[in-house]
């Protein structure tokens, strides 16, 4: 598939299912992923890759977020939290390893991260497969950072749930190219 035409029908599909990519197609999404633009060569990115039985350990993860973010957790809520990441064979979690730089704030090295969040979804598209970036309250807090071992300077930004569609895919809406584009001549 051409560049064009997989960034023009990449959609969102949030229900997935096995197969997911193998380690060596993923190796090479990943390579995509490491050309995302990046000032002063921080190279501001982390995945980790979860898969099979260790989605169990993420569940766990997430509980463990939400009970030290004080939150009173009905047995449904629990429920969720912990069956999350089987909503599909693998979540790719987006880390932001963000340094202190004179000249590239955080928000650019966030960014960056994100700009190689959106490659990944492209390679993924163009092999076939599918897939749909989350957030909620398991992205943007420090507990979710401490809680996966990371380092204090670590954000997460999302989680990419990938595998493969299970047809129940949401039609693309179409826009109009004049609500976003403004022309300067």
């Amino acid at each position: 598939m051409d560049t064009l035409t997989a960034i023009q029908t990449r959609n969102s599909i949030p229900h997935l299912e096995d197969p997911a990519p193998t380690h060596e197609q993923m190796s090479e999404v990943y390579k995509g992923a490491l050309r995302a633009p990046d000032h002063a060569r921080l190279r501001p990115w982390k995945f980790i890759e979860v898969r099979g039985e260790a989605r169990e350990k993420l569940g766990s993860i997430f509980l463990e977020t939400a009970n030290s973010l004080n939150q009173d957790l009905t047995d449904a809520e629990v429920e969720k939290l912990l069956k999350a990441p089987f909503r599909a064979p693998m979540v790719i979690i987006l880390a932001a390893d963000v340094k202190h730089h004179p000249k590239v704030p955080e928000i650019e090295q966030i960014i960056s991260l994100g700009t190689a969040a959106q490659n990944i979804l492209l390679g993924l598209h163009d092999m076939g497969f599918s897939a749909v970036w989350r957030t909620g309250q398991m992205a943007f807090n420090p507990e979710i950072t401490k809680h996966l071992g990371l380092q204090e300077n670590f954000q997460i930004i999302g989680y990419l749930y990938v595998g493969t569609s299970m047809g129940k895919e949401k039609p693309l809406p179409e826009h109009n190219l004049d609500d976003f584009l403004e022309v300067w001549e």
